[in-house]
């Protein structure tokens, strides 16, 4: 190259800036120098130290890969059973459960505004013999299951003990997580039912039940996922889902739990999006961050309460439509990242997301990502590869520097509650996905296949498609139900979960009890929703 090109080259790079896919800067060589005031003793440690920069175990992946956790769900129990039970067998560690739109904001199969939805996002779940059907021949006792679920976060969890106890498990050995995040419902996701505070009630019931009944259970997963999804930048996905998780610890505190009862069992749940440096980075700081948060803060001493324990699933809103197979080198990078920032368990995409539900065939390709990043790459022969990078130790710092920006703010307001009722995380979440949405459409971003190296011609694939006999055949088996059910028993298991309701009584019994009576998800959420309200969205101007 001529002196003349290089002096041109190295103009144009200087008027470029480059930046990370949240817009953070980017140098162009880092060097121990211009990381400021970096001390590789104070930050990074050892793997299963304080302050658990590089991850929360000593050995990590070379004592056991994380659980490999196939997100999955449609139709009626019956279809998805029958998913379950292949993935299994296919070397899936465990499950994650998709429910359909009705069930997750607390409406029978029946009700008009369900009409249409019934098993198109996931699996419809009315009452206990729906969910008797769904594990059917799936020993509950040896298998860890994950259960995305939010506002009904309680009901699914007390059908998923009563199937349990009817299998005759131990309720001391079920392990599992149930979402159970109501607070990103209303910032990012939408499927709430009731207002902030009494749901708030909700979360922490389940808490304190499962600190008694279910040892091994996380009772929260709290989750950046959606907030991500919404639009954030990584910045903000790590500061909002840690004021979350402050909201959720000081509630717990507020009902009377002391921090070291509850605190070992709260997981979190993170976005895995394509900048693979940027998204590594997240990880360890967020992980940072916490421990910080919950020895400073909240004065834990259980070391076990300083863990941000993390389930990772690949970016939904990265796949395209367009060119859907180059939605596999995505989704492998994503999971790359996930892994080298030290998940514990790992949802990847299926390749034709953008398009429908996955099929069988795209379902395992995702598997086998995950199973070739474990077998195959050699990135779990050594805890945390990655350390000592300046450009990940640079992004590892930023990261945590702007989340503890974000959440002194929403201390300012009072509380993350306020922080979300007055409608501030909402815009700043809307101003970001915007400013995205503008970088997208001016090619500063590209997009391969999208406003860039588009094909001429798009190449069908084979997609999942939900008959609407679904529908009607649900419905159908929900009707059986209340005919053939002890409506006696039922009344009488509704009216206790109404007075408890009415009480500072811990609601889950109540609940459990119902749905051994059978009585479905959209009559136990009437009783609540008739005490408690429905949320009103405030409009963010």
């Amino acid at each position: 190259m001529s002196e003349t090109k290089t002096k041109s080259a190295a103009s144009a790079e200087r008027k470029k800036v480059f930046t990370t896919l949240s817009g953070l800067p980017i140098n162009r060589l880092y060097t121990r120098e211009n990381l400021h005031n970096w001390n590789p003793d104070d930050t990074l440690g050892y793997p299963g130290e304080f302050p658990y920069t590089r991850g929360i175990y000593p050995t990590m992946y070379r004592g056991r890969f994380w659980t490999m956790r196939q997100y999955a769900g449609f139709g009626t129990a019956v279809e998805s059973n029958r998913r379950y039970r292949y993935l299994l067998s296919k070397g899936q560690a465990g499950l994650s459960v998709a429910f359909d739109l009705p069930t997750q904001i607390g409406l029978d199969s029946d009700h008009p505004l369900a009409l249409g939805e019934v098993g198109k996002v996931g699996v419809a779940i009315d009452s206990s013999e729906d969910m008797e059907t769904l594990f059917d021949g799936i020993p509950l006792e040896k298998v860890s299951t994950s259960m995305t679920i939010n506002a009904t976060a309680a009901i699914l969890l007390c059908l998923y003990v009563a199937v349990a106890k009817k299998q005759g498990a131990s309720l001391q050995k079920l392990s599992g997580t149930v979402q159970n995040d109501v607070l990103k419902e209303y910032i990012a996701r939408g499927t709430y039912i009731y207002p902030v505070r009494p749901a708030m009630r909700i979360v922490t019931d389940i808490f304190s039940w499962c600190r008694e009944h279910l040892p091994k259970w996380n009772t929260i997963s709290i989750s950046g996922y959606h907030i991500r999804e919404a639009g954030s930048t990584a910045v903000q996905e790590v500061a909002f889902t840690l004021a979350n998780g402050i909201a959720y610890v000081q509630a717990a505190l507020d009902a009377g739990l002391s921090v070291d009862e509850f605190a070992p069992q709260l997981s979190f749940f993170f976005n895995a999006h394509n900048d693979l440096l940027e998204e590594i980075a997240k990880y360890r700081a967020a992980r940072r961050l916490w421990t910080k948060i919950m020895r400073d803060r909240f004065h834990a001493k259980d070391p076990r309460s300083l863990l941000l324990r993390f389930h990772a699933q690949t970016a939904g809103s990265s796949l395209t439509a367009q060119q859907p197979e180059n939605n596999i080198v995505r989704v492998a990078i994503q999971a790359l990242a996930a892994v080298l920032g030290g998940c514990q368990s790992l949802h990847t995409n299926s390749l034709d997301e953008a398009l429908a539900l996955p099929t069988e065939d795209s379902a395992l390709i995702a598997l086998r990502t995950q199973q070739i990043l474990a077998h195959e790459t050699g990135v779990t022969n050594t805890v945390d590869p990655v350390a000592g990078s300046y450009a990940i130790e640079h992004l590892t710092n930023e990261i945590e520097k702007g989340a503890e920006e974000y959440i002194a703010k929403i201390d300012a307001t009072g509380e993350m509650l306020r922080a979300i009722e007055s409608g501030f995380v909402q815009g700043e979440i809307q101003k970001a996905a915007y400013e995205f949405q503008r970088a997208v459409e001016k090619k500063d971003q590209i997009v391969v296949g999208v406003n860039d190296f588009v094909a001429d011609e798009e190449r069908q694939i084979p997609t999942l498609r939900i008959d609407e006999e679904i529908e009607r055949s649900q419905i159908a088996r929900l009707n059986a139900l209340r005919a053939k059910r002890d409506s006696a028993k039922t009344q009488a298991a509704l009216a206790e979960l109404q007075r408890r309701a009415a009480t500072t009584e811990n609601l889950l019994p109540a609940i459990l009890a119902a749905v051994e009576a059978y009585a479905t998800v959209g009559e136990i959420s009437d009783v609540l929703r008739r005490l408690f309200g429905e949320y009103q969205e405030s409009v963010v101007i």
